[in-house]
């Protein structure tokens, strides 16, 4: 949580996050954005809902509303909408009963009010799924992501797709129905206050968390969904349940998953068994009261519907979901009825409006997979509760149950907007952290790139510290180091990297490396196997496993280990070259003239290979073709020392004295430093020597 905190550190002030001035901002924003509302008069189905409902008056029995629906039709009746909400009725007949009558605004007024309350708690409710669960000693709840839920309850608080809802009166039953919501949730939250043990709860919130999800349904009927979100966050949260991790058990039949302890865990099965047994009878009653008949709607109010081909009414609905989404991403095209054919069907899949649809999709699977497999797990927890908030509450308007009565609603939105507020936050967060650390770690390559090592450390250790599990600074960092000698810091740089990303191959041999250079031959070897684990075809660290091997002797793993690596990227010299100098340094001088002939077969203008060959048909006596070679090698390369030492001892052994020694002093010029052609050179002036003086 302190890595997407630190993100938006810039984007939220700290002088506004304790939890008072928080909610008290969030508050008087909400309210600021629609105060305006405040002297609208009865619109659209406000009159239908309030004005003409006979059940907001006095002479109406109180124990009507509980046979009547939203606009005070019997629920029994054939023409009923069996939209069941008395308590939102109720809240309507006391405003009716205060006022004195039908004066919109103070119907208006309650409707800001409340949209203020929700927006306050939103706070409390995002600051838990931003950041976890946790209590002090005194049972007070620690706000642990004071940033990340005030920046998503702002969002919330201000969205336009409330409009409806707070503007138009009869959006009370959405707004009454989110609060319930949300104060189930909390409730559900509270019944692990006072737990010392992992897996102790209190029932007596669990119960009171469902009762309160009942009321919610009682006010607006997407309120029970909060019964399946507590469930997520139980899952997520409390159990701490990885859904990968189970899938792969599975998939792999592991024994271990019997161990899995949140299903072990008897208090844990025991509120699902609560949750379940609640949202079933909660729903059996609202069945029982509708009639046990779903309510009648006419082809004009939902279109899709009524198509004949399943297929027309899937295009169809998930054209509806992604125009949904669309106006919580860009909530431009606002309607207070989308119904009358304001959105036409799509009958064929070449409608070109098909590619809203795959859009959708493509974001939801992206957004899926990155819940599902993201090694980050508090990212994993934040994506999965988000869209967890987002779809959950949407279900019951989805088409998916049971036929809606109408194409799109925006009210329904308002409890879904929450979820994505929270997926916004977290992209936010993303953006913020992507923006700083990528330009440090750019910076850092680019230095790197020119030579600037000294630079390039600095820019990269500021990148890592911007975002501590940033694994690829750490691992080009982790390089210079090696480079540099400073195998300790650099071995506990790569270590984290693939602690961080198990899967991350580059570190894993770069790892290998320092262990290697630190003479650590085990690990170096188990690195250097784990990159090849998670990159097959990575002939770069069959190489480097090979130089290990031959440090060791191992004579023919190096070998085996350097023909996977040329087999794999043939034009890889290195290896070959090894190959040859091993098998020549071993006495194999044929087998070492077949693999270099074979590499150059390959590689035809390598210069060092040409080198590496010559030597070995130099050593087999087939001088003249050796003499080639490195002819050939010296005009690719005409300042390499060994090329002319080596060249000059061809001479030498050939019985070229003069030729011998033009080399020998050639390569002196260039490495005066060269011991071995030092001595070779003296060697050869003291035959001359011993020569003029036989001919004088």
């Amino acid at each position: 949580m302190a890595e997407l905190e630190a993100d938006l550190d810039h984007i939220i002030p700290s002088s506004v996050l304790p939890p008072f001035w928080a909610k008290l901002v969030v508050g008087f924003v909400s309210l600021l954005c629609f105060a305006r509302s405040y002297d609208g008069d009865f619109v659209f189905d406000d009159s239908e809902a309030i004005v003409n409902n006979k059940d907001l008056r006095a002479e109406t029995p109180l124990g009507d509303l509980w046979h009547h629906d939203f606009w005070g039709s019997r629920l029994s009746s054939n023409t009923s909408h069996k939209s069941y909400r008395p308590l939102t009725v109720l809240t309507f007949r006391v405003n009716y009963y205060l006022s004195g009558g039908f004066h919109p605004v103070s119907f208006h007024m309650v409707n800001i009010l409340l949209h203020g309350g929700i927006s306050v708690l939103m706070v409390d409710v995002f600051s838990v799924l931003f950041g976890g669960l946790q209590y002090t000693s005194k049972g007070r709840r620690l706000n642990l992501a004071p940033r990340s839920s005030l920046l998503a309850a702002l969002l919330f608080a201000v969205h336009p797709v409330h409009t409806e809802c707070v503007a138009g009166v009869v959006g009370r039953a959405d707004l009454l129905g989110a609060l319930f919501f949300l104060l189930s949730f909390l409730g559900y939250c509270k019944a692990f206050r006072e737990s010392n043990k992992e897996g102790t709860h209190s029932t007596f919130w669990v119960l009171l968390s469902i009762i309160l999800g009942a009321v919610a349904m009682l006010c607006k009927e997407q309120g029970i969904t909060v019964l399946g979100l507590n469930a997520v966050f139980d899952i997520l949260v409390i159990g701490k349940f990885n859904v990968l991790e189970i899938v792969q058990k599975v998939l792999h039949k592991d024994k271990s998953l019997e161990n899995t302890g949140v299903l072990r865990n008897g208090g844990f099965l025991f509120r699902m068994t609560l949750l379940a047994l609640g949202g079933a009878g909660v729903l059996y009653m609202r069945w029982k009261i509708m009639g046990t008949g779903p309510p009648a709607f006419t082809e004009v109010d939902n279109p899709a519907s009524f198509a004949d081909s399943m297929l027309v009414r899937a295009i169809n609905y998930n054209y509806y979901y992604s125009l949904n989404a669309w106006l919580l991403l860009c909530p431009w095209w606002l309607c207070f009825d989308w119904s009358m054919g304001c959105i036409p069907l799509i009958k064929s899949v070449g409608d070109w409006r098909v590619i809203a649809l795959a859009a959708l999709w493509f974001c939801i699977i992206g957004l899926i997979c990155q819940a599902l497999c993201s090694e980050d797990t508090h990212k994993r927890r934040i994506l999965t509760l988000g869209l967890g908030f987002l779809i959950i509450p949407f279900l019951p308007a989805s088409n998916l149950f049971f036929r809606v009565g109408f194409v799109v609603a925006e009210r329904v939105l308002y409890l879904p907007s929450a979820g994505y507020c929270m997926l916004l936050t977290l992209g936010f967060g993303a953006l913020s952290k992507h923006t700083k650390k990528k330009v440090h770690y750019n910076v850092g390559k680019n230095l790197a790139d020119k030579g600037n090592q000294t630079a390039a450390i600095r820019y990269y250790r500021e990148a890592v510290r911007l975002n501590p599990k940033y694994v690829h600074a750490m691992n080009n960092l982790g390089n210079i180091l090696k480079e540099r000698n400073e195998l300790q810091e650099a071995e506990e740089l790569l270590s984290l990297a693939v602690q961080i990303q198990p899967d991350f191959a580059a570190a894993w041999m770069n790892l290998g490396i320092v262990q290697n250079s630190l003479k650590r031959f085990e690990a170096a070897e188990q690195s250097y196997r784990t990159a090849i684990k998670h990159r097959r075809k990575y002939p770069d660290c069959y190489y480097n496993l090979g130089r290990l091997y031959a440090d060791l002797n191992r004579h023919v793993d190096a070998l085996n280990a350097w023909r996977n690596a040329t087999v794999l990227k043939p034009e890889h010299s290195l290896a070959w070259n090894n190959m040859i100098i091993l098998l020549d340094n071993t006495g194999n001088l044929a087998q070492a003239e077949a693999v270099g002939r074979e590499a150059l077969g390959l590689i035809p203008n390598d210069h060092s290979l040409m080198f590496s060959l010559a030597n070995v048909l130099g050593k087999s006596q087939k001088y003249k073709e050796s003499e080639a070679l490195f002819l050939k090698a010296i005009k690719a390369h005409p300042n390499t020392a060994s090329y002319h030492g080596n060249l000059a001892v061809l001479y030498h052994r050939w019985g070229h004295l003069d030729l011998a020694r033009k080399h020998y002093e050639i390569s002196l010029q260039l490495d005066p430093t060269a011991s071995g052609t030092k001595e070779n050179y003296g060697l050869l002036r003291r035959k001359l020597e011993q020569m003029q003086k036989k001919d004088v």
